[in-house]
């Protein structure tokens, strides 16, 4: 598993835009992590699925409705991170509005959920592999904070610990 102080892997993530802006057309658009993340500070939380209760009703919320303090803590994105296609990832961020304020990045063959070690077998409850609830923070590529659930927890990953953390 990743830890603090090591550098993320790179892996392509996607995420789907609703109009063609910036050079990103409309639809899923391929971003490789090692670009994405050099010179910023970004915070990534991960989670089994989209759609899902926990998921839906506490982890996005928090950070949507914390995006503000996240920024101003000197944090210049958030990804939601999930083993889930582009299409998924870009109705759900629709549904919890998470637009402006918390990247919907799609991880659809768990690349990158795997190179993490973040990645679960799920297929027992008729999920396949997913990503581990979790949430980390990247400065410049380089883990600076990394926390993991245990099983069906919902304690360290949240917005409020996260938030928590880079305040020190």
């Amino acid at each position: 598993m990743i830890a603090v102080g090591q550098r993320v892997p790179d892996a392509t993530l996607y995420e789907f835009f609703e109009t063609e802006t910036g050079g990103c057309a409309l639809g899923p658009n391929a971003f490789p992590v090692a670009e994405l993340v050099k010179g910023k500070k970004i915070v990534v939380f991960g989670l089994p699925g989209a759609f899902t209760p926990t998921c839906s009703a506490k982890h996005v919320p928090g950070f949507v409705q914390l995006n503000d303090d996240l920024r101003a803590a000197g944090v210049d994105e958030v990804w939601c991170h999930s083993v889930n296609d582009a299409f998924v990832m870009g109705a759900w961020g629709r549904e919890q509005n998470a637009g402006g304020k918390v990247r919907m990045m799609a991880d659809g063959a768990g690349e990158w959920a795997r190179a993490l070690g973040l990645d679960q077998d799920l297929s027992q409850r008729g999920l396949g592999v997913r990503a581990k609830r979790y949430a980390m923070v990247i400065d410049d590529g380089v883990v600076t904070h990394l926390s993991v659930e245990a099983p069906g927890e919902f304690k360290v990953s949240s917005a409020e610990a996260v938030l928590q953390a880079l305040r020190g």
